[in-house]
């Protein structure tokens, strides 16, 4: 069992990701709406009590990113995993750049979130 933090503008997506994760994974998830409350929530977490952040990237607040770059920032080096609509050339660089995990197209499917879940904590652990 492991748990993963999800950081989702769209409510609806959310809760697809975590009742996808729920109940696949058994996982604990910590949803968010905001960002900025994923990033105070993130940044008192170590890599002990926190397996996995799966983020949209484009969101107010803080972008994915940002996200990552800050928890990098604090020291908290998970595996993370980044939701886009729009994978383009500059953000594929910059994400590979701040060693993301891997990256969730959307429309999301949740065969896929699952299995690269999977893959990104069992590679980490």
């Amino acid at each position: 069992m492991f748990s993963v933090a999800v950081v989702e503008d769209d409510p609806i997506t959310l809760d697809l990701i975590t009742d996808a994760l729920e109940t696949q994974l058994d996982a604990t998830v910590y949803p968010f709406t905001r960002s900025k409350f994923a990033r105070d929530f993130l940044l008192q977490q170590t890599t002990d009590s926190i397996s996995l952040i799966i983020s949209d990237q484009v969101m107010p607040d803080y972008d994915g990113l940002s996200l990552l770059k800050t928890c990098q920032a604090y020291g908290l080096d998970v595996p993370f995993l980044l939701i886009t609509a729009d994978p383009n050339k500059e953000l594929v660089m910059e994400a590979r750049k701040l060693q993301v995990t891997g990256f969730l197209a959307k429309p999301l499917n949740m065969d896929e979130l699952i299995q690269k879940s999977k893959d990104a904590v069992s590679k980490a652990s």
